[in-house]
Order: C-alpha cells, then sequence, then structure tokens
C-alpha cells in the first residue's frame, strides 16, 4: 500500500496500444516530456532522461513493463529515489491513463512540496499527451512550466 504518493490521471481519445507505445517510446516522449533519452524503455535498462532547458538529467531503472498495461520505474528526481508508476486501461473511446508517483522525505514540509510539484507535472505531462495524440498539437506545458529558469 502506497503511503505518501502523488496521482495524476487523463483519458485520452487513443488506442490503448498507442498511448502505451508513446510513454516507451523517446520519439514521442521527448516532444511532451524530456528533451533527450538514451534509449527506449525495456525491464532491466537503466536510461538516461534530459530536460535541456532546465540543465536537468536523471536515471531511470526500469523496473517492470506490462505491454499496453504498466510501466514501472525508479527515478533519481529531487536526488531521492521514488517509485512511478503507469497504469493504461483501455475504456470504450480510449485509454484511461493513470501515474503515481510513490514519494518519501525526512520532513513534512520536503513531502508536501514534492507531492505538489510531482503532481503538476505528470498532470502537465498527460495534458500535453493527450493534445499531441488527439490533435497533433505540440502545447510545450512541460517546457514552459518554469520560464524564469
Amino acid at each position: 500500500m502506497k503511503k505518501n504518493f502523488a496521482k495524476a490521471e487523463m483519458f485520452i481519445r487513443k488506442d490503448v496500444a498507442e498511448v502505451f507505445q508513446a510513454m516507451v517510446d523517446p520519439a514521442i516522449t521527448t516532444k511532451i516530456w524530456f528533451t533527450k533519452s538514451s534509449g527506449k524503455l525495456e525491464k532491466g535498462k537503466i536510461i538516461e532522461w534530459e530536460w535541456e532547458m532546465y540543465n536537468h538529467k536523471v536515471n531511470v531503472e526500469v523496473l517492470e513493463i506490462i505491454e499496453n498495461r504498466k510501466i514501472i520505474f525508479n527515478w533519481g528526481n529531487y536526488d531521492r529515489p521514488s517509485i512511478v508508476e503507469w497504469e493504461f486501461r483501455a475504456i470504450e473511446g480510449g485509454t484511461f491513463v493513470s501515474v503515481t508517483n510513490e514519494i518519501e522525505h525526512d520532513t513534512p514540509e520536503k513531502l508536501i512540496a514534492e507531492v505538489r510539484d510531482s503532481t503538476e507535472g505528470f498532470t502537465l505531462v498527460l495534458a500535453n499527451l493527450k493534445a499531441y495524440l488527439e490533435f497533433n498539437i505540440l502545447l510545450n506545458l512541460v517546457g514552459d512550466r518554469f520560464p524564469e529558469m
């Protein structure tokens, strides 16, 4: 049972296989989330993601991939490992995507800040994904999140 976590969810009007592939294939994810990736998400691999606009890199350890259903990875975002779980569920008319990020911190203030930032960040990623897959629009929501950086 997850104790401390951030969560974001979105319905996307595309087939579950297309939505799932968009999240494992850096040819798509670099358009809607990070700007560089060392490779496709595959179980057992460690991938590096980079957000060039923020001069930020993170290593992603892929723990589990269940085709068209689930992606679980451990990443060192905020300099602490945390587990992120993406779930994809085919429903009438498209795919329901749920992202949960388990978070642990030493202080309540840091925990609350990261839950807030993670929820906001994953919501922007899902909105970007929806706009791109449904309408072929690149909104640049992640890049515009902190324009002063």
